[in-house]
């Protein structure tokens, strides 16, 4: 999994306790204006000290910026804890926020995490690729899109290239389940779209492209991508990374392309500034218009800082289960952990005190421009 999708869990753990408060939308709540179904933004709380009036202004205040979509990440422990019983409570949440601002979904599923797999449920243990079982898969899925009508893109694996960066004898293990489930899933569901991510910065980084075109399957190829080097530093220019998103079509071949967590962080600690933050989302929003035909979904990670101290990825937990961060070796050392830490921490687009960066009034001009 893309390592930021784990600042998101915290988050997620705040909306249960106020989850029952928010599940009835009624159709005169729903918010009607215009906006771009294709550009997104991963909508997070700056702090884990949330009521719900909060969280209601948070969702308002995205979807104010224009945007037509946002991430929603479901982990199968999470939802299905007991085979065949699912607890909704977190999702609920969640896609009723969506509904109310009238948001389509890009929902992460939790197949593979990067080097993890799943997390998943107890009663399934700990499978190898191999054993996951196909019908488990598609059960759970049509149970979710069933529930909400407002997802229209599914992630079925994400920062798929690690998982297969030393275990390449399993990518065509993982074809066969990804067809099965696809095929299954379309039969019940022929609007949805699915795909696995990417992470186009370690895909670059690491030269591991020849993952990425063997896993060309599925309705689209999605990526994920933070200018950084492998140690978690800015390396690139707002211009040079421009570049490096036009290598996803290549990449991609005859598929379309989902953008679906693009940052670029503000902080100083790994080279970032908010200037450069700003004209990045310049840069991206050319790439978008210039290949907006060729792109699925186009959306940017993230709407707030969290406070220093609170992206912490030595280890963490969703349920019972962790996920591995980081890589083996150097990539895992405690000095890239806390550029990473950093570079997460300030990825917002508006500060953890509410203050907006100059990247938001950016982000707001830009889509209103795709108008």
């Amino acid at each position: 999994m893309d390592k930021k999708i784990l600042a998101i869990i915290a988050s997620i753990v705040v909306i249960i306790a106020i989850a029952s408060a928010f599940l009835a939308i009624s159709n005169s709540e729903i918010m009607t204006q215009k906006t771009n179904e294709k550009i997104g933004l991963v909508i997070n709380s700056p702090s884990q000290s949330i009521t719900l009036q909060n969280l209601d202004q948070i969702y308002s205040e995205a979807a104010s910026s224009g945007i037509g979509r946002s991430n929603v990440y479901v982990f199968w422990n999470l939802v299905e804890p007991v085979r065949g019983e699912f607890d909704w409570q977190q999702s609920d949440a969640l896609m009723s926020f969506n509904k109310k601002n009238n948001l389509k979904v890009t929902l992460y599923f939790s197949v593979i995490n990067g080097e993890t797999l799943g997390p998943f449920p107890s009663w399934i243990g700990k499978p190898p690729i191999i054993s996951i079982g196909e019908d488990r898969v598609v059960s759970v899925l049509d149970a979710i899109l069933s529930r909400y009508d407002i997802i229209d893109t599914v992630i079925l694996s994400g920062e798929t290239e690690s998982q297969f960066r030393f275990n390449e004898q399993n990518i065509t293990v993982y074809k066969d389940l990804f067809n099965g489930v696809y095929e299954k899933t379309k039969e019940k569901h022929p609007d949805i779209k699915i795909g696995n991510a990417f992470a186009l910065h370690q895909v670059i980084n690491k030269n591991l492209q020849y993952i990425v075109t063997d896993l060309a399957i599925g309705d689209f190829i999605a990526f994920s991508y933070s200018p950084v080097n492998t140690l978690n530093d800015i390396v690139k220019t707002p211009q040079q990374a421009k570049e490096d998103l036009q290598q996803v079509f290549d990449l991609a071949g005859d598929k379309k392309v989902g953008i679906f967590e693009l940052s670029w962080s503000t902080s100083d600690f790994v080279g970032g500034s908010d200037s450069a933050q700003t004209e990045f989302l310049e840069k991206s929003f050319e790439f978008y218009t210039e290949n907006e035909s060729d792109l699925e979904f186009f959306t940017w990670y993230r709407q707030y800082d969290k406070p220093e101290g609170t992206c912490i990825f030595e280890e963490q937990e969703i349920g019972e289960d962790s996920l591995t961060v980081g890589g083996s070796g150097f990539g895992s050392s405690e000095y890239v952990i806390e550029r990473l830490n950093q570079y997460v921490c300030n990825a917002g687009l508006i500060n953890s005190d509410g203050t907006p960066k100059s990247g938001w009034n950016e982000f707001k001009k830009q889509i209103e421009m795709t108008n």
